[in-house]
């Protein structure tokens, strides 16, 4: 199947509405990869959060790509507790800023502006890969999309599980010290969790 070339407002709505599903269908699994190194509450947090995200963009549907992650990461910041609504709030405002005004973006767009959300939620909370946080699957990630959408999952889903043997050096989990070594860090699931699920909108 050939790729669209270029990506509306509707595409990003849908995507969102896709890991708003995904995220409600793996809250549990999330909690219980945050019960062993946090606090437990990433699944329902985020769960929470992508709710409020669909129900702003269904009452108030923005026009442009950009809008649509502005809004988006606008209403987990205020709607999600903990690290997790600043660090994912920041990650789409700031993708949706670089992504500008226009009504469509390509592809190689994307991946430019999701290369700045990243950077601005490293500097956000002060990691880097290799930390075991959301940044070990979303830098891969936002590198890969400029090959291919599934490029992008892939590279997410390998992050993800090669935080299992990290030590955590950001967030509560690095409290634990050692004792984090062998859990999969939560932020790290759900961020490829959101990645899977541009994949799978943009292949639909």
């Amino acid at each position: 199947m050939t790729e669209v070339d270029e990506f509306d407002a509707a595409f990003f709505r849908r995507w969102l509405t896709r890991a708003a599903m995904v995220v409600d269908r793996e809250a549990e699994h999330l909690a219980e990869l945050d019960s062993a190194i946090g606090d437990a509450d990433h699944g329902a947090n985020l769960k929470r959060g992508f709710a409020a995200v669909t129900d702003v963009l269904e009452k108030d549907p923005p026009e442009t790509p950009g809008a649509v992650l502005v809004a988006a990461g606008r209403q987990l910041i205020s709607t999600v507790g903990g690290a997790s609504g600043p660090l994912y709030g920041t990650l789409l405002r700031r993708t949706g800023k670089a992504l500008g005004d226009g009504p469509s973006v390509t592809r190689e767009e994307l991946a430019t502006a999701l290369a700045a959300g990243v950077a601005a939620v490293a500097q956000l909370g002060g990691a880097q890969v290799g930390d075991k946080t959301m940044l070990d699957a979303l830098t891969p990630a936002a590198e890969a999309l400029g090959g291919s959408f599934a490029a992008a999952r892939d590279a997410a889903e390998r992050g993800a599980l090669a935080t299992v043997p990290l030590q955590a050096r950001k967030g509560r989990a690095s409290y634990l010290g050692e004792r984090s070594i062998g859990h999969q860090d939560p932020g790290a699931t759900s961020s490829a969790l959101l990645i899977a699920a541009l994949a799978e909108v943009a292949a639909a």
